[in-house]
């Protein structure tokens, strides 16, 4: 299975396999999503990282819920489309699910107590120019009074010149500045990079 140029517009029906299709084709396609994965992270810290989204994460996203859950309506497949594809960069942003890791239940529900309010608090920065400040949870809140939550999904807005400088070969810095959680990435590795500002029109 080849893997065609990833364009960012948004996933019809059109681009999904069956149910059928997708079972015979599913390793190969789970080996391309997973390399194509590896240059789209990036751990900032001990317990926080970024995988950031696009076209090719979200079609195996849709295709995996299609087919754990055995949907094959057209209705079905629609709000698995409508729910996944605000995920997909718009070519002036970037688009991530922000993870806060701690393996160990009783720490993570801690550490998520003093972390309230940290996924407004995660930021990129195009050598050069200002921090851009992740805008969080556009679908729903997923903080409440007492803590935050382990996942939340972001999006970064970036201007024309950050774009351009981007697409030059600009370094990335990424980083959290949370009183409890102060750590930065200076610059990004070059792979992840080229990965992400392949996401700007």
């Amino acid at each position: 299975m080849t893997q065609a140029r990833t364009s960012m517009k948004r996933l019809t029906r059109d681009d999904l396999y069956t149910l059928e299709k997708y079972s015979q084709i599913r390793p190969q396609m789970r080996a391309m999503v997973m390399e194509h994965k590896a240059n789209r992270q990036v751990q900032i810290g001990m317990h926080a990282r970024l995988y950031f989204e696009d076209r090719t994460t979200m079609h195996y996203q849709i295709q995996e819920m299609l087919r754990a859950e055995r949907i094959f309506e057209s209705d079905g497949i629609q709000e698995e489309l409508n729910a996944y594809n605000p995920l997909i960069p718009d070519g002036s942003n970037l688009k991530a699910t922000f993870m806060l890791e701690y393996p160990d239940p009783q720490e993570r529900a801690a550490a998520l107590e003093v972390l309230k309010g940290i996924e407004n608090r995660v930021w990129i920065q195009v050598s050069g120019h200002e921090r851009v400040w992740g805008i969080a949870d556009e679908d729903l809140d997923r903080e409440n009074d007492q803590k935050t939550s382990s996942v939340h999904f972001l999006r970064f807005e970036f201007t024309p010149a950050m774009i351009r400088a981007v697409k030059g070969g600009s370094a990335l810095n990424m980083g959290i500045e949370h009183p409890n959680y102060r750590e930065q990435v200076a610059p990004v590795s070059t792979n992840v990079r080229g990965s992400l500002a392949g996401d700007f029109d």
